[in-house]
């Protein structure tokens, strides 16, 4: 489906969905917990619901009104096979690899889109040195055995996924097991954001100096009813849009307390120029006189797309550094952020690990390949304020992904 942006900047107000990162930990953490518990989350995306999906597939009981959900804990899985639909969701599949091992299921996770192709090493190799068997057939990935508490060793710079889904998963074991982390930690804030979630059910972990004992047998034990924050990755498309419009766009429904990693939009934005200002859960950004600077795109990949289209408001050069992962999510995100920069008219080159922008001028407009990827589609529509003519972008329904309202959010911005 295409969908046609007219050209110029936007203001007005959005109330954020909930977070799909905290909504991913806090449905795994309640379907292997104690008791049952009523989730309010707003806004369902299709990658929530692939993780709803699965954990049904696994014996959880979980009903949907509207946007709550309540959830009953799974008690045994369910005897024979279990087919995953984990669909284009990286986080569902790396979340609920192990929790398959500990519930001792045998499973075929059924992927879609790039995430074949998206690694799961060296989290399979641990996994497997533990108990699980784990073999890929295409789009197929199965796996079965008995997960064993002992010693789980993984580096930090490849997905801090892999040490949440681990952190997850450990304490429900019987023994105790510990975690080794070789480097530095990437993305550590959306590990803090799973240490929160655990200690929100009560569930022990010990930081040691190279990464975690974790006590055994342990299941979370939730308040009756959790809401979940507000999205920072998804409020940044708007909090972007607002630095490129002279009356500004106002986003509520955020925590400023958050541990989000992507709540580094906020400093972002002031650091590049824009007007911004924070009150209780909403914050508001205005265009100011914007300049180049450099990102360091190793804990916050996700906002790379979008920051890029500010950076080609901004006067002088803006450098992405560090953006290796980039090329591994829905698109090559360094490559697919270039096509839309240039097919827009900005002046973009792809490096290897990054990106350099040369901004400072008004775009043309035209046509933009979402490449099946939320946040590229997203990204162009926000390219809109800065063109002198219509954006068009190809394949716009890929925003069901991580935002199912976007367009209809967008659209009811007016004109600034």
């Amino acid at each position: 489906m295409n969908k046609t942006i007219l050209p110029g900047a936007r203001t007005g107000e959005v109330h954020i969905p909930a977070s799909k990162s905290q909504a991913h930990r806090m449905l795994l953490c309640a379907a292997m917990g104690e008791n049952e518990v009523t989730l309010r989350c707003r806004g369902l995306s299709k990658d929530i619901l692939a993780t709803v999906a699965c954990l049904k597939a696994l014996g959880a009981s979980v009903d949907a009104e509207g946007e709550v959900l309540h959830l009953r804990p799974v008690s045994a899985p369910p005897p024979g096979l279990c087919l995953l639909p984990c669909g284009e969701s990286g986080s569902t599949l790396r979340f609920l690899l192990p929790l398959v091992g500990a519930l001792g299921a045998s499973a075929v996770f059924e992927r879609e889109g790039r995430l074949p192709e998206r690694p799961i090493e060296p989290l399979g190799r641990e996994l497997c040195r533990n108990g699980m068997d784990i073999r890929s057939d295409g789009a197929r990935l199965s796996c079965s055995g008995q997960l064993r508490p002992g010693a789980f060793s993984l580096p930090g710079n490849i997905s801090s996924q892999y040490i949440s889904a681990l952190l997850m998963t450990l304490p429900l074991l019987e023994g105790e097991s510990t975690l080794h982390i070789e480097g530095a930690l990437e993305s550590a804030a959306y590990v803090a954001m799973t240490e929160e979630v655990l200690r929100l059910g009560g569930v022990r972990t010990e930081k040691t100096g190279d990464g975690y004992r974790i006590p055994g047998g342990q299941r979370c034990r939730f308040a009756p009813e959790l809401s979940v924050e507000g999205d920072y990755s998804n409020a940044a498309f708007f909090l972007c849009a607002g630095a490129l419009s002279e009356r500004g766009i106002r986003v509520t429904g955020l925590d400023p307390q958050s541990r989000q990693g992507d709540r580094a939009i906020v400093p972002l934005l002031e650091e590049m120029g824009a007007q911004v200002a924070s009150d209780g859960s909403s914050v508001t950004v205005k265009r100011a006189a914007l300049h180049g600077i450099t990102i360091d795109a190793s804990p916050i990949p996700d906002l790379i797309p979008v920051l890029s289209v500010v950076a080609a408001a901004a006067s002088g050069e803006t450098r992405v550094i560090h953006a290796q992962r980039l090329r591994l999510k829905e698109s090559d995100r360094l490559h697919s952020t270039t096509q839309m920069l240039r097919a827009l008219g900005a002046e973009a080159e792809e490096l290897p690990d990054g990106l350099v922008i040369r901004g400072g001028r008004t775009l043309a407009g035209g046509t933009v390949d979402a490449c099946g990827d939320h946040r590229i589609a997203m990204s162009a529509a926000v390219a809109g304020g800065i063109c002198r003519g219509a954006v068009t972008i190809c394949g716009s329904e890929c925003v069901q992904k991580s935002y199912p309202d976007f367009w209809t959010d967008f659209q009811q911005l007016k004109g600034d």
